[in-house]
């Protein structure tokens, strides 16, 4: 049975913003190695949008950005959305059910499957099937923005603490 797991980097006051701060290169090449192990990703279309980025080539990458977008392309994606018509390569729609589909693709699948994207884990955490939660902690203070918990926090129980490259610091919870 997969586990899925809701990891993001987050601001030392609790928001989300990719815009805001980046991973630096140690980070970015652990996020490398997460994709390539993961049994896939499970984005809301807000965040399957933003990671679509990924989908097409770009002159100025460097070669960790060539290598995350070659295993971001080649993991399977399901895509959860009421607006999309389509999806793109290696992506599977789930229009209706969240629950349903969901639970059997945990069922039919093994390995991890990430979430993308806080207003989906919010939905997911309110039917009980994420895993993990991970916050990459970054020294950041945004004032505003998205938080990592679209809701109410769940109980949750701390499992490890690792420090990413320099300044980030990665918190494991399960719920509690």
């Amino acid at each position: 049975m997969a586990e899925l797991v809701f990891g993001m980097n987050q601001s030392l006051d609790g928001y989300v913003d990719h815009t805001a701060f980046a991973p630096g290169p140690k980070l970015f090449r652990h996020f490398i190695e997460e994709v390539k192990g993961q049994t896939g990703s499970i984005y809301g279309r807000r965040m399957y949008e933003i990671m679509r980025y990924w989908d097409d080539e770009h002159p100025e990458w460097d070669d960790a950005e060539r290598a995350f977008a070659a295993a971001w392309r080649k993991q399977p994606k399901w895509v959860v959305s009421r607006t999309l018509k389509s999806v793109g390569p290696n992506a599977t729609l789930v229009e209706d059910d969240l629950a349903g589909a969901i639970r059997q693709l945990k069922a039919e699948r093994d390995g991890e499957i990430e979430v993308a994207g806080p207003e989906l884990a919010h939905s997911l955490t309110g039917l009980g099937l994420i895993d993990e939660y991970r916050i990459y902690l970054h020294p950041v203070v945004l004032g505003q923005g998205k938080p990592y918990f679209a809701g109410s926090r769940p109980p949750l129980r701390l499992m490890t603490s690792d420090r990413m490259g320099e300044e980030v610091i990665r918190l494991t919870y399960v719920p509690a």
